[in-house]
This record gives structure tokens, sequence and C-alpha cells, in this order.
């Protein structure tokens, strides 16, 4: 049996191959919006976990595990006031709608994050950021399954840049573009 690349040893911090280890470029990002990240339980160690590497760059962000079955999830967090989600479809909040203060970012495939809305009721009452598609030739590990998907941490790029300007996203976006450069130098992510 030969040895396999998924059995290198892994940064306990981003969860990285040691070799692609983002920890040290890791910027420092102050938002006035705060993200409420609620990550599916099977996301949680995958090395292609885009949202805890945003959870370390984000000063202004919580990261909470959804569906392990051991943990109940306070659904009391989605209702604060301002609270917006993050979601490539539905209702959006009307045009004149003050900016949010809480923004909740699911952090899953398309299947989880859609599986979370149906399953937690006060995810489907909050008013939607809906972002436009990436641009053809955005730089990816891989092709998505929802036309308007993306990494959780593009996603959230994204999103500050929509809420708070391009300057306070240029860090998130240099991270994203450094972790899929790293990881396609090196051919792969196991």
């Amino acid at each position: 049996m030969s040895p396999r690349v998924s059995l290198q040893p892994r940064c306990s911090r981003c969860n990285l191959p040691s070799h692609l280890c983002l920890c040290a470029e890791i910027p420092r990002v102050e938002t006035r919006t705060r993200i409420l990240l609620l990550q599916h339980v099977v996301e949680t160690w995958k090395k292609s976990n885009t949202g805890r590497v945003a959870a370390l760059a984000l000063v202004n962000s919580r990261l909470l595990t959804y569906g392990a079955q051991d943990e109940a999830f306070d659904t009391a967090l989605l209702s604060e006031p301002g609270t917006w989600l993050l979601f490539p479809d539905g209702p959006t909040a009307p045009p004149d709608a003050p900016a949010p203060r809480q923004l909740v970012v699911l952090d899953g495939s398309w299947s989880q994050a859609r599986r979370m809305t149906q399953r937690i009721p006060a995810l489907r009452t909050l008013p939607r950021l809906v972002l436009p598609p990436p641009a053809p030739g955005t730089l990816r590990l891989r092709e998505p399954t929802h036309p308007s998907g993306m990494s959780t941490l593009d996603a959230i790029a994204r999103a500050v840049a929509v809420l708070e300007g391009a300057e306070a996203a240029a860090p998130l976006e240099r991270l994203a573009a450094l972790r899929v450069q790293r990881i396609a130098e090196c051919g792969t992510l196991n």
C-alpha cells in the first residue's frame, strides 16, 4: 500500500496540510458587519474548508457548528436585530433597508446549505444578501455545483466588498487567491 498524501500532518489552526499552512499570511480584517459562520458539521475537518480560514481572518466573526448530535444550536443568535443571511437565491432585502449588522454565512456544500435553511426555520425569515454569480475565469479549486457557487471565503470577501467597500474586502480576496495558488502549485489538497 502506498503512503497517501492525506496522511501528512495538518496545521491545527488552518487545517491545511502543514506544507500548505496559511497561518503566517492570514490577515487581521476588521469589519463593521459581524460575520456569523454557521458551519455544517461535515465541513469541520475538511482540508478544503475555507470557513475556518475566514473566521481566523475576521476579527468580528463567530464560527458555530451545525448538525453535531451532541450540540444544540442556539437560534437566538439569528433573531438579533439587523441579521441577514448570505444566500444565492430567495427574497432579498428591500433596497432601502439599512445595511446588516450581522451576516449569517452558511459554510457547507450547496446541498448542505439548502438543508440548513430548510431545517432552521429562523434562517428562512431573514432578509437575504444575494451576490451576483462569479465572473467567468474566476480562480477556483473546483467547479461549483450551483451557478452562484463559490467558496465560503470568496463569498465572504464579495459580501464585505458589497457592504463595506473593496478596500475592506481586499485582504480576504488576497487570502483566497493565495490559498488557491498554493494548493494548485502543490497539485492536490488531499
